[in-house]
This record gives C-alpha cells, structure tokens and sequence, in this order.
C-alpha cells in the first residue's frame, strides 16, 4: 500500500503564468501530450473542427482563443503525480489567477522569446514572490526570430532579481534554429520539424568539446555553441536547489512548445527539483502534508462545467493527510459535517472518481452553494489558512435582464458567478439594482455571453456613473449601522451579504474616508480560510 511519504515525494502542484499570447496554453497541451494524458494536442487558434486546447473548455474561449478561467489537470510522468493548473494570462482574468496560486507549490513561468518580460508577467511574478513560490522559466517560440538569449536572460536578472541559471542553450533560432544543449548532463538535443511526434532523446556528450558534436551539427554552429556555453558557465551561478526553492533562482529552458521541443527537458527538471507539497501556515501553525488528519480548503469555484447538469464545483487543494472517497469532513465556517460521496480529480472539462487522494491534489467537490471560496475543510482541530484575496472592481456597471420577468433568474446567475470569482456583484440598499464589478472591459462582454448561454438571461449593461467600490468594515458593530443608514443610496451588499460603499467619484470617496475615521474602507476583502 501507498505510504502518505511516497506519494507526497512524488507529487508536483504548480501553475503555468504568462503574459497572453507567450504560448501558455499550447505548452499546456504538450504537457499532457508528453505525459500521456492526451493523445493528439489542440490547437489554441483552430480552424472548423480542429481539435482545440483540452484547458480551454468554456465556449467564450473557444471562440476567442483565450483562457478566461483557470483550469486543472491531473497527468502522470516517470513514476511522478503532476497537477497543472493553467492560468488565464489576460489580465483582465489576473484576480482568478491569484486566487489559483494560493493552491500551488511552484510555477513555470513562460516568456516569448521576441518580446521577453511583458507586464502581466511580471504582475504575476510579484504574486508568486510574495508567497515564495520557486519559479521555473520556459523561454518559448525558439522557431521564430528572437532576442538574444544572453539578452534575455540579463532581462529576467535585472527586472525579477532573480539568479539565473540556464538549464539548456539554444542552437540558432528562427528557420536557422536546430535545437538545444542540455548543460545539466551534456546532452544534445536536436529539432524535428514535426508537431506530432516526440523529439529523440538526444546524444549523451562528453562535454561541449566532444568532436561529436561536428558530425550532427555546421561548424560555425559548433563554434558559436561551443563560445556561449563557455559564456554562459563563467557568467552563471551553479544551479542551487536551495535557492530556488526559496524563490531566489530560476532555471531557464529553452524550446519551442508547438515543434513539442524542450518539453521532456521542462517536465525532467520538475521531475528533479520542482518541490513537493509544501507545509501551509495557519491559525493553529504549521500543517505538514504528512499529518494523520485530512486538510484542504477552497481556491476556486466552478459553474456550469457541465451544461446539462448546471453544476457547481468546488476546487479543494489538499494539505494534508489521506483523502478517500465517502470520508467524513469538517466544513469549518458553518460547522456541519460534509460526507464526500462524489469528488473528482480533473483533466479540464473531463473528470473522474477519485477514490483517493494525497496532500498536492486538487479534487473537485460538488457543490450546491454550500462551499465558498476560502472555505477550510478539516478531519481535525478548526484552522485558518492564508487569506485568499478579493480585489476591488475597477469597472462598474449596472445590468438588467432584456425580458423584466427575467429579473429573480438574472439575480441567481449573478450570485452564482460571484461566488465563482468571475466578477463582483452587488445588489444596491435602494432600488435593488444589480451592480457588476471587474478588473478589465472584456470581462462584461465575458459575463453577457456566460449568463445568455448558461442561464439562457439575455441582459444588457448600462453604465453606472460610480468611481469605485470599497468594502466596510470598522471593530465597532453599531458604527457600521450608522454609517449605513445615513449613506443608503450609497451602500450595497455583495454575494456573501458584506456592506460596500459605491462612491459616485473620488471626492465623494476621499469625503466619506474623512468622514468617518472609524470605518475602513477597503481594496482588498480577505476570503478567511
């Protein structure tokens, strides 16, 4: 039988984080692909009835070849258990990424090779920072013109602070590009022009001298190889397991996701030095992945994975002990006992049983309102994880369903993709009107398609001529009371019943805080797990 040490020793729980367009979800699929999980990978971009990205599921990101939501997927890779959790790189979607990497242990950060460090990345990359998440870079589309690779690298250095030590060094690049050499063991790789089949192994060398290395590759390539590699190992630190771990150094591979080239190579470095579930702060200390009692809590929220059904699914990280199906748990904010019948371990859209699951895994719960984001689930004694974030919209609009009989259907759609993450939603004290909050423009348009093909709703937004939104919150009960009854044609409630102030711009903002210094008027509402 298993032993809770060897399954954590095998598990590897990390996110892929991007900029758009860097090639994020087409290295997604050849994951999957080199980890038999699939056997034919999607196109991001297809055409008719061409296959399509397995973590782009949702119809809005079939249509626009994007990734709107964070998706999961579970795959084995010699001997190793890897959940990847794919993010979405618009930043417009960024608040259900940050969410998604309170759930990981580390991340594959991928950068395009012509344009090097964009903003969303480095967005993202400050959220892994300031939660010591170690980072491995995937430096993508070596088929194309690129930057020069020692560029490159001084660009990561220099704006991330981070060590970096390249893993593998690239041949040429462009039509001239031939692939790579490994400098962890010496090893050449070299490019095949098909997308469908794995790249050879590659040829052990002995050391970048070795006069094999004429007899597959051009002399001038030989010679310039040999001068960066030389480069590279005077420049370079030595890789440092430490120091990556602790979120000080990234290895960096070279490759080219949709020629399937330097993917064997990413997932071997995972494989070796990429940690295993990690201990998790909380309230009552230190869970070790190792402890007797079943841990986990709440990242992500999921509606209408499967149209027929109308569902709800409950994304749960687990922490710690031996999960089985049927099992007994504690839903820590409301008390009651849950007794899990059916969880799921995922592969995007496509789910299975899970008759058993270990510290790393995500299972998915079903769920009929009951479980929220930053929920905590116990076996043992009531604890607190880290604070899962809410941010505070930066767009506001009022809508309204087009049929007026439509309204009661309109308000349950709302509620439910509030508790998914999508979108903030408030119902005003007076009026009763629906205000949507987002990070971005896209994400109404988002919304719109959403509630019109899952909840059948056609609705329509209107501007809400409001500047912002900020949760309230004050130690003394009856100040908030106050506050309320004097500002009700300011004030509303979101899904969870919290009070938010809707200021009209920002004087009124800035009158309101000056107002009423004993009221916090925050950014930033902490989910409490």
């Amino acid at each position: 039988m298993k032993s809770i040490i060897s399954a954590i020793s095998t598990r590897r729980t990390f996110a892929i984080i991007s900029h758009p367009d860097a090639g994020k979800t087409t290295l997604t699929e050849k994951l999957l692909l080199f980890g038999g999980a699939i056997q034919q990978a999607g196109a991001v971009k297809a055409k008719g009835e061409q296959r399509r990205a397995h973590s782009d599921w949702m119809k809005v990101e079939r249509e626009r070849g994007i990734s709107v939501t964070s998706s999961v997927m579970t795959f084995e890779y010699k001997g190793h258990t890897f959940n990847l959790l794919d993010t979405p790189g618009h930043e417009d979607f960024s608040e259900d990424t940050y969410r998604t990497l309170t759930a990981v242990d580390s991340a594959v950060m991928v950068i395009d090779a012509a344009k090097g460090i964009e903003v969303q990345t480095r967005k993202l990359f400050e959220v892994c920072r300031s939660r010591n998440v170690p980072i491995t870079t995937f430096i993508n589309k070596l088929d194309r013109e690129s930057r020069d690779p020692f560029d490159l690298l001084d660009e990561i250095e220099q704006n991330l602070a981070l060590d970096v030590v390249p893993a593998s060094w690239p041949i040429g690049m462009g039509r001239n590009f031939r692939g790579c050499y490994n400098l962890l063991d010496d090893r050449l790789a070299l490019i095949s022009r098909s997308r469908e089949g794995k790249p050879d192994v590659g040829e052990s060398c002995n050391g970048i001298d070795d006069q094999k290395l004429n007899t597959f590759l051009p002399t001038d390539a030989v010679s310039t190889l040999r001068e960066d590699v030389e480069m590279v190992r005077g420049l370079c630190p030595e890789f440092d397991l430490q120091a990556y771990r602790e979120g000080h150094m990234t290895p960096v591979y070279f490759g080219s996701a949709i020629n399937n080239f330097g993917i064997s190579e990413l997932l071997d470095g995972l494989v070796e030095n990429a940690p295993s579930p990690r201990t998790q702060i909380t309230s009552g200390g230190i869970i070790s992945p190792e402890g007797d009692k079943v841990s986990g809590f709440v990242f992500k929220i999921q509606t209408n994975m499967d149209p027929k059904h109308r569902d709800r699914i409950a994304f749960v990280r687990l922490c710690s002990g031996k999960f089985k199906r049927g099992m007994k748990i504690r839903h820590v904010r409301s008390g009651k006992i849950l007794k899990l019948h059916n969880p799921v371990l995922f592969l995007a859209r496509e789910r299975e049983l899970a008759e058993e699951a270990w510290p790393g895994d995500i299972i998915g719960i079903p769920n009929h309102g009951n479980l929220r984001i930053g929920d905590a689930l116990t076996e043992g004694e009531d604890i607190k994880f880290r604070d899962i974030p809410s941010f505070a919209p930066e767009l506001l609009q009022k809508v309204f369903p087009d049929d007026p009989l439509k309204i009661k259907h309109l308000g349950r759609a709302l509620v439910q993709l509030a508790e998914e993450g999508a979108a903030s939603v408030f119902k005003t004290f007076i009026g009763g009107d629906w205000v949507i909050g987002v990070i971005g423009p896209l994400q109404f348009e988002v919304l719109a398609g959403r509630v019109r093909t899952e909840y059948e709703v056609a609705v329509r937004f209107e501007p809400a001529a409001l500047h912002a939104a900020r949760w309230i919150e004050s130690d003394d009960s009856d100040m908030v009371k106050k506050f309320n009854e004097e500002n009700r044609a300011s004030v509303a409630e979101d899904h969870d019943g919290s009070t938010v102030f809707l200021a009209r711009n920002a004087w009124h903002l800035n009158k309101a805080e000056e107002d009423w210094p004993d009221i916090k008027f925050l950014r930033i509402k902490d989910a409490v797990v």
